[in-house]
């Protein structure tokens, strides 16, 4: 499609672009070292619990979730325990905080990020598991560093030296109230990963033999991150008095801490990934959770299937890249449709089965999606399409990229120069780069734009998978994955708020529907719907059979067709009649036109009829106009006498024709060509066969309302002119 041109194009200028290029990479998790132990060398220091106790005793403790007043008044309780840890970390980042102080006053911070970016990737694994996060957070924000900047901090490694196995085993059991051999048959004896808030054994189940992966959280953690999180806090609150820096670090710390503590909770952990199967298990069975064994887990303990397999960005497999496609559905799901949304999205944490199905591991962090952001996102692509730039900087407050109350009208010209050259006919080659970045940095600079934290999160979890995919694919265009999809939510979702998407993508601001865009959006839910159908009639065993029956159940929203993309990419749209039915050659009607006839395209059924009447009431005044000039009639009169009036009045014959009449006739007539098409020439009792099913449907349901619906428009038509 044209879109898709635009955006490879735009990708190979991007990449000729050294700023832009290095963002790209950053976002694409390149540079993300995801080794599953430490370098050589490595030492983590974190605080001594004796110490603690012996200042201040076990009356008061730690809270389990992030309060910001109960931990700094834990801690001011321990104040020989602050100043060693302050100690540490001055003697570990000591060179580095110098720096940073001499660049606030004499206005380098800019110039030396990258210098400061590779001094702190230097240390902070040192300083603990704070740290390592925080680093790794702020590196997919491109709003506060620099490309540069982030692609150091992406070079973090989140693996530590593992702590020492008897601290782990006698953790496990105090967690979980027992020996350990009472639960598991086989553990260990060593981790097969080390990470900076636990490492993994690999077990066996003593009750069912199943084998599982167990993770113990490591010692003092909760101690050592908030003891952190409290000397940060104190520092930002004193950074706000500094003029230079004009990010709220305090809010941006509490958001990211609040989020950090629920990682330290392996219950809400194993929670997450029960709720996360649950909501894709129906619509996209390729994808794999692992089991959470409840019974075998506690704050500190997880006990999980273990899922063999090979990071999905390492594999050389032939599906990889369909297994990329499986997964930009998957976030998409997530993003668009459940708001339940994996918040860690990692090479490591992407894994390819043996049987060729999509892991996905590590469900410490997530983040939810309100409907409002959902929707307004959908919102925000039928807006770009008509380059309604107003509209579009409303969606900005509406997606908390600008806080409500800030004057957008200043916004409108860079704004509208950035999309004009991006979706310019001529594609990227017109686009100056250079000029973008400038007009994007002035935008952020004048206004308090901010990428929002979920968005932040999204960015990267689609740059892992399009990174992955480019690999073995430069031709990837994430557009011909996710458009199909969108396709899919705006024909069949009731909501009003896609419905008014649905009907504003093909108006526009307009009286007469866009017979192309509506195309646009049938060939795209065709490819999804088709192809969906031709990899379940390839997919496999007993499962596979389960789940294609669960996704055809009435009443079910039919996702299989993520599985657009398992055999052979995308369907092109011109094969979809030949491919109806699960790769049925025969076929003689296209997979629109039986949607737009079946239960499912009710709601966009509703959406057609209103064109249909006034396609028919236009097309017949249309003809009527032009037989009646053809026999010399097309000016002529007739008198009328309405009640109540003493003199008739002069009426004329040939119905008007309006410029918007004659759209309409041309849309209509276009969208009948294109859902008719290879079915006017095909054999009549195949099409009828197809077709029978939904025929009574159409008798009396459609059929009826359409004729209504018809009288209505006419009458109401026939007064106006009379009258």
């Amino acid at each position: 499609s044209q879109i898709s041109s635009q955006i490879k194009d735009i990708r190979a200028q991007m990449e000729e672009d050294e700023d832009l290029n290095t963002l790209m990479a950053g976002l694409r998790g390149t540079n993300i070292d995801d080794s599953d132990f430490a370098a050589d060398g490595v030492k983590m220091r974190v605080v001594d619990l004796d110490k603690i106790k012996a200042e201040g005793g076990d009356d008061d403790r730690l809270p389990l979730y992030y309060d910001p007043e109960l931990i700094a008044q834990y801690w001011r309780r321990r104040p020989g325990a602050v100043a060693q840890r302050i100690l540490q970390l001055s003697t570990i980042a000591g060179s580095f905080i110098t720096g940073i102080i001499a660049d606030l006053v004499t206005n380098k911070t800019s110039e030396n990020s990258v210098k400061r970016a590779i001094q702190l990737r230097e240390i902070v694994t040192s300083l603990g598991p704070a740290y390592i996060k925080l680093g790794q957070a702020l590196s997919i924000r491109p709003d506060i560093l620099s490309p540069q900047a982030m692609t150091e901090l992406q070079k973090l490694c989140d693996k530590v030296p593992s702590f020492d196995n008897k601290i782990a085993f006698d953790t496990l059991e105090r967690e979980l109230g027992c020996k350990w051999q009472d639960i598991y048959s086989e553990l260990g004896p060593d981790p097969v990963a080390a990470a900076s808030l636990g490492q993994v054994y690999k077990g066996k189940l003593k009750s069912n033999g199943d084998i599982v992966a167990v993770k113990v959280q490591r010692p003092a953690v909760l101690e050592t991150v908030s003891i952190d999180l409290y000397i940060l806090r104190r520092v930002g609150v004193a950074l706000r008095s500094v003029p230079q820096i004009n990010t709220d670090v305090v809010g941006l710390l509490d958001e990211w801490a609040e989020r950090f503590f629920e990682e330290l909770d392996y219950v809400k952990e194993g929670d997450n990934a029960t709720k996360f199967a649950a909501s894709i298990k129906d619509d996209l069975p390729q994808v794999v959770v692992p089991r959470t064994y409840s019974e075998y887990t506690r704050r500190k303990v997880i006990t999980s299937q273990w899922l063999d397999g090979e990071k999905l960005s390492q594999s050389t497999a032939d599906d990889v890249g369909d297994l990329v496609n499986i997964g930009v559905i998957c976030y998409l799901k997530q993003l668009l449709d459940t708001g339940f949304f994996h918040a860690d999205p990692h090479p490591g944490n992407l894994i390819r089965t043996p049987d060729g199905r999509l892991a996905i591991l590590d469900f410490g962090l997530m983040t939810n999606i309100d409907d409002n952001i959902k929707f307004g996102m959908i919102e925000a692509i039928a807006h770009l399409i008509h380059r309604d730039y107003d509209a579009i900087v409303e969606d900005f407050v509406t997606l908390d990229f600008i806080p409500e109350g800030v004057d957008l009208k200043p916004i409108l010209p860079p704004l509208a120069r950035v999309f004009d050259q991006a979706l310019e006919g001529g594609g990227a080659k017109n686009i100056n780069f250079q000029e973008v970045a400038a007009d994007l940095a002035q935008i952020t600079f004048d206004y308090p734009f901010r990428i929002p934290p979920y968005f932040a999160l999204i960015i990267r979890a689609i740059g892992v998978l399009e990174g992955i995919a480019l690999v073995g694919n430069p031709e990837f265009a994430l557009v011909d994955e996710a458009y199909p999809y969108i396709s899919k939510r705006l024909l069949t979702d009731d909501s009003p708020r896609l419905r008014e998407s649905l009907r504003y993508m093909v108006y526009g601001k307009g009286q007469v529907f866009d017979a192309d865009r509506l195309i646009d959006v049938l060939e795209a839910f065709e490819t999804f719907s088709v192809a969906s159908r031709t990899s379940r009639g390839n997919m496999e065993g007993e499962a596979a059979t389960a789940a294609t029956t669960a996704a055809a159940a009435p009443g079910g929203f039919d996702l299989n067709q993520i599985f657009a993309q398992i055999q052979a990419g995308l369907t092109p749209p011109a094969a979809a009649a030949t491919t109806a039915r699960g790769g049925d050659q025969d076929a003689q009607t296209r997979e629109a036109l039986q949607f737009v006839l079946s239960p499912q395209g009710s709601i966009f059924r509703e959406f057609l009829l209103d064109e249909a009447v006034k396609g028919i009431d236009a097309l017949s005044r249309d003809n009527a106009a032009r037989v009646l000039q053809q026999v010399g009639l097309g000016d002529a009169t007739v008198p009328l006498l309405l009640p109540g009036a003493l003199l008739p009045r002069s009426v004329r014959l040939s119905p008007r024709v309006t410029d918007d009449d004659r759209a309409t006739v041309e849309s209509v007539t276009k969208l009948l060509n294109f859902l008719l098409r290879g079915s006017r020439t095909a054999d009549p009792s195949k099409v009828v066969r197809e077709l029978g099913p939904l025929l009574p449907a159409v008798a009396t349901e459609v059929l009826p309302e359409l004729i209504s619906r018809l009288n209505s428009r006419v009458a109401a038509r026939t007064i106006r002119e009379v009258f």
